[in-house]
């Protein structure tokens, strides 16, 4: 039981707490009906300024279009007062104020006529003293070595001197006084047309000396012929220099060899023509400088040269467009037309950037443009070459019939001894198809290895398409031969030129590898003879005694020994005298290789039979001494024997 007292504590201290909530409650009641009467006092007062505020607006734009009538109304009064004040001014005031107005036109007249004049003038020196540069002082200016290295000390003189300081006199007054830049747009048009006309007027002057310009021309000096088989090979030597440019169509003659001398001076007229602009453009600059305000130089210089640059891009881009389409016909010579031009361009591009800067980004970007173009198709020419070597068709019409060097080996090899003179550019070209990192940071030892790579590539096609080639012959023999002289064409030409220590670069091998190649060969060939010198062997030959008559079998073994290494020899002999062995050191080394294993078991089985009696007719058997099986095989790989 809780005590009373407790309870009735309890009572009063929750009562007292209850009235205390109800007093709370009740402040909160009338705080919220405060704030309710402050509202509705509020959006009334806000209601009755929005009212004043509509009717304050209504009051005021009457007022305003009231305004503007009035002060139109003020203005149409001022001008009138204006007329009717020059209308009652007196004749004498008008007239001199008619005569003031009239020696002023006057005077304005005279100004515009004089500088219609100075512009006309401006225009007809320009026109009139403009030439373009003869093409021999431009190539003067360029330089006549190879490199075509521009040549401080020849000055080109556009206009003369005095016309030049009456030029930029009359510019000068027509910036100042004329306040007129047309002068500046007559400037490009007639000096832009006398550059086009100087780079036009050499290209003429190559076509019409092009037998002259041919002896100095990078473009001849670099130039190779190269065609997919498709006719019977002819019988390359080995006498002519492999290091030196030599054209695979130099036996032709009339229109096919006039054809590639034109081709071969076009390409050279570019080369100079491109070096010709670069200077010619330097010089019109310079000239520029001295009639152009100074802030409208970049932009006048811009136009001026547009048209010349863009001959030279678009002559350009049709050498590209003709290098596309002659691969597309597998004619692989169109790489070596892009070589030396890619070069030169390369070479130029500093000299071109230079005379360019602070030119449009799209002028200056047309040089870089066609050197990627360049490089593209030239990396596509030489990967498609690689690719035509290991697919040309083993067809037997194609075949040399005596086993001689194939003409897609001497075609191959002639055009990667081209690649020697243009190393960087080659590498350049194989190096813009790279996506490595090696690739982006393009060094020319990194261009050397990809080189290297290549040249090793298109051997390593080329001596697979030989050995499917050398199926085709029947004759064990004459297939090894083929193979030899192929195998030791390839080394030969390696050796004599720098091509073997550019492949020698990426492996180090490949010398070795041929002469184990050309060995083998030779061993295969030499089986051939052992159908003629087992004859010569003791077998089934019977042991006898000096003066031992033999037996009918006996002899007639003996007899089929001398017969079938007679027979073997002369039918050799016979076919291989047919056979062409080019490499003279190589020919004789296999005719005495040859010699010394046939003689010397021809003398050991003379010796053996000297003392048998084994036929009444020994001259039939014993047909040829041991010096005269040696004089057949001297003769062999000889047709004129």
């Amino acid at each position: 039981m809780i005590p009373t007292e407790d309870a009735s504590a309890r009572k009063r201290e929750i009562e007292d707490k209850l009235k205390q909530e109800q007093e709370t409650l009740s402040f909160i009641r009338e705080s919220l009906e405060k704030s309710d009467q402050l509202t509705k006092g509020m959006v009334s007062i806000l209601s009755s300024f929005e009212s004043r505020l509509m009717q304050l607006e209504n009051s005021i734009i009457p007022v305003h279009k009231q305004t503007e009538n009035l002060q139109r109304l003020q203005e149409n009064v001022d001008q009138t007062l204006s007329c009717l004040d020059h209308v009652i001014t007196p004749p004498e005031t008008r007239v001199q104020r008619q005569s003031d107005i009239s020696a002023v036109l006057l005077q304005k007249a005279r100004f515009e006529r004089g500088k219609e004049l100075l512009e006309a003038e401006f225009r007809s020196l320009l026109t009139r003293y403009s030439k373009p540069v003869p093409p021999i002082l431009i190539l003067d200016a360029i330089g006549g070595d190879e490199d075509m290295e521009v040549q401080a000390d020849v000055t080109l003189e556009h206009l003369p001197e005095a016309v030049l300081q009456d030029i930029i006199c009359i510019s000068a007054w027509l910036l100042e006084y004329g306040r007129n830049q047309d002068f500046m747009n007559v400037y490009f048009q007639v000096r832009s047309s006398q550059l086009d006309r100087s780079i036009k007027g050499l290209k003429e002057h190559f076509r019409k000396n092009s037998a002259t310009s041919a002896l100095h021309s990078p473009a001849v000096q670099t130039k190779l012929k190269y065609t997919p088989t498709k006719k019977p090979p002819k019988r390359p030597g080995f006498d002519h220099d492999l290091r030196g440019v030599k054209h695979l169509s130099d036996d032709k003659h009339g229109a096919a060899a006039g054809k590639d001398d034109v081709l071969d001076i076009e390409i050279d007229s570019y080369i100079h023509c491109i070096s010709a602009f670069v200077k010619l453009a330097q010089s019109e600059y310079a000239l520029l400088t001295e009639i152009i305000p100074e802030h409208h130089q970049k932009k006048t210089f811009d136009s001026l040269i547009q048209e010349a640059l863009d001959n030279l891009m678009l002559e350009g881009d049709n050498i590209v467009s003709a290098a596309r389409r002659a691969i597309m016909r597998h004619d692989y010579s169109a790489v070596l037309t892009i070589f030396p031009i890619l070069r030169h361009l390369k070479q130029t591009k500093p000299d071109f950037d230079t005379t360019l800067q602070g030119t449009a980004a799209s002028t200056k970007n047309k040089l870089p443009a066609l050197i990627t173009s360049m490089e593209s198709i030239g990396a596509k020419a030489l990967e498609e070459f690689a690719d035509s070597i290991k697919n040309d068709p083993d067809k037997e019409y194609n075949m040399p019939k005596d086993g001689t060097v194939h003409e897609l080996t001497s075609n191959a090899i002639l055009f990667l001894q081209q690649l020697l003179d243009f190393q960087e550019t080659a590498g350049a070209m194989l190096a813009s198809q790279e996506s490595s990192s090696s690739a982006s940071s393009y060094s020319s030892e990194f261009s050397r290895k990809l080189l290297s790579t290549y040249i090793y590539k298109v051997l390593g096609n080329l001596q697979l398409n030989l050995s499917n080639k050398a199926k085709v012959y029947e004759d064990p023999a004459l297939r090894a031969v083929f193979l030899h002289n192929n195998y030791n064409y390839i080394l030969k030409s390696l050796e004599k030129s720098e091509l073997i220590q550019l492949v020698a670069v990426t492996h180090k091998k490949v010398e070795g590898s041929y002469r184990e190649l050309i060995e083998q060969e030779i061993q295969n060939y030499q089986r051939s003879w052992l159908r003629v010198t087992e004859h010569l062997t003791e077998r089934n030959i019977p042991a006898f005694q000096p003066g031992t008559k033999l037996k009918d079998k006996e002899r007639q073994i003996i007899k089929d020994k001398f017969k079938g290494f007679n027979d073997g020899l002369e039918e050799l002999c016979k076919i291989q005298q047919g056979w062409a062995v080019p490499d003279k050191e190589q020919r004789d080394a296999i005719r005495q290789a040859q010699k010394r294993v046939v003689s010397e078991a021809y003398r050991a089985f003379l010796q053996r039979c000297a003392n048998i009696s084994f036929t009444k007719n020994p001259e039939k058997y014993h047909r040829y001494s041991a010096e005269q099986v040696e004089e057949m095989i001297d003769k062999l790989f000889d047709t004129s024997a």
